[in-house]
């Protein structure tokens, strides 16, 4: 099924009129899982109703209600995955720039931009009622453009797992609280919201209470995989 995107390239006049039905059944879907509060409960009828088009010609782009969201969700992915390699490829020299002057991650504050300027759906499909499977398919894409960044000079020997719980953590973080911002109304402004996610990945445990606990991590983490290795060999604790 070609994308919004793809219909812009060829047959102007019919993907103009293609184009405006596909975002016409999005708007639609977006409102009724706003109305009904939960998208299994979302039916085909309702949103060619609200959006204004006949059955015939829902089904002559999607082939029912979960395609049209796998659909728009594949392109929002696309749409994103640039913005996405924009901040993976920030250096942390680049990132003590900005925190330094209080600045957003470079990119950061242009990621945002998309999903304030398509909120009204984004939110939709991401929040309490939406595809739950939507966030762990942002989660996965931006695992995808940050691991092999991630892992440049990693100074722990052999610490792939490490590595991937690091991610899964800082990306569930971060993922969490964009979700956050969208189901609230995006009410804070795209600056700040890009200077708090860019903040708080160095919030240390304690500092938010005046009193940090520093560790230091790279004499922890050789010992999180050895007594890893320990324990795969059969110790108990």
């Amino acid at each position: 099924m070609p994308t919004i995107a793809q219909e812009k390239a060829t047959a102007p006049g019919i993907n103009r009129r293609s184009r405006r039905t596909r975002i016409a059944l999005r708007d639609a879907l977006a409102a009724e899982i706003q109305a009904t509060g939960d998208l299994s409960q979302v039916t085909v009828t309702a949103v060619t109703d609200r959006a204004d088009v006949t059955r015939r010609t829902f089904y002559s782009h999607y082939r029912d209600i979960p395609d049209l969201v796998r659909c728009i969700e594949d392109e929002a992915l696309e749409e994103m995955r640039p913005y996405v390699a924009r901040i993976s490829e920030t250096t942390l020299d680049q990132l003590k720039v900005a925190l330094d002057k209080f600045q957003p991650c470079p990119g950061a504050t242009e990621f945002l931009t998309y999903f304030k300027k398509n909120g009204s759906y984004l939110a939709a499909l991401l929040g309490d009622g939406g595809d739950p499977g939507f966030s762990k398919r942002l989660s996965e894409m931006v695992r995808e453009q940050a691991h092999d960044r991630v892992a440049e000079g990693f100074i722990v020997p052999h610490a792939n797992v490490l590595i991937d719980y690091y991610l899964t953590f800082v990306i569930s973080a971060e993922v969490g609280v964009l979700v956050r911002w969208l189901s609230t109304g995006m009410r804070e402004p795209v600056g700040i919201v890009a200077r708090m996610m860019t903040a708080m990945l160095f919030v240390r445990p304690g500092d938010l209470y005046g009193r940090p606990i520093g560790f230091d991590i790279p004499s922890i983490a050789p010992q999180f995989v050895s007594r890893r290795k320990e324990l795969l060999n059969g110790s108990d604790n």
